[in-house]
């Protein structure tokens, strides 16, 4: 296990039978797990005597612990994962995008009330989904602000939690994150998290379905994380050449092969 710091993962929608998914694009799928299969890697996480937390209880208490987190506010989140994670008594944060409250295949807000009314933590995940650093200041302001505060109506509570959507941002998503009330930013870049390390820059590890628990396992301890350090280099090499559409684009037309 790491030394006074913890792993961030990443999740997204689980696959359920007879439901389809949110999206069907490769580039999202390849982050769809099975219920079977996201459960198998909690009970790893349980064998292994780690336990599964929030952001908040990892960056207090990472001794042993791995951060879950969901984005997008799927559906599947409250109805299977929470129940997953409660039989275990396991915590997460699920960082929910505001402006999809209530659309097919996503919460509602009764939905997300009963989740983080369970115990679970909430944070924001934009208004739309887009890629903050090709906004503008009034459209960083909608998806970072503007959501908190959306948020924060449905649920009666502080969101103090904020995840990139993509892993994209810039020195401006923080300055206005920091200034909006969060007290972390979450990316997907695949670092381990420490007491030391700065809040508006905590890396996380995405989860594709197909990873053996073995090397699940590993990830846990943060065995191996420059490999995925390596990659993610060289994907945001080809982002800043190509750009957002273009990279995405390639990215799909790849994926699909």
């Amino acid at each position: 296990m790491l030394r006074d710091g913890c792993v961030f993962l990443m999740y997204h929608e689980l696959a359920l039978p007879n439901r389809e998914c949110c999206q069907s694009d490769p580039g999202y799928t390849r982050y769809v797990l099975s219920a079977e299969e996201f459960e198998s890697q909690m009970l790893a996480i349980r064998d292994q005597g780690m336990r599964g937390v929030s952001v908040s209880d990892g960056l207090l208490h990472p001794e042993s612990a791995v951060v879950i987190t969901f984005d997008d506010g799927c559906e599947t989140d409250w109805l299977t994962a929470a129940p997953l994670l409660k039989n275990l008594g396991f915590g997460a944060t699920f960082y929910v995008v505001a402006g999809k409250i209530g659309k097919p295949g996503f919460m509602s807000g009764a939905q997300l009330r009963e989740l983080s009314n369970a115990g679970f933590e909430i944070g924001c995940h934009s208004m739309t989904h887009p890629y903050l650093p090709d906004l503008d200041e009034a459209g960083l302001h909608r998806e970072i602000v503007a959501a908190k505060v959306e948020l924060e109506t449905v649920l009666g509570k502080a969101i103090e939690h904020f995840s990139c959507p993509g892993g994209r941002y810039d020195s401006r998503v923080i300055r206005i994150a920091k200034a909006a009330g969060y007290r972390t930013l979450s990316t997907s870049v695949p670092r381990a998290n420490f007491p030391s390390s700065d809040p508006f820059h905590l890396g996380r590890i995405a989860i594709t379905r197909g990873v053996s628990n073995s090397s699940f396992l590993d990830l846990c301890r943060g065995n191996a994380l420059w490999k995925m350090q390596l990659k993610v280099r060289l994907n945001d090499s080809a982002k800043r050449l190509l750009g957002n559409s273009t990279y995405d684009r390639l990215r799909s037309l790849i994926l699909e092969k």
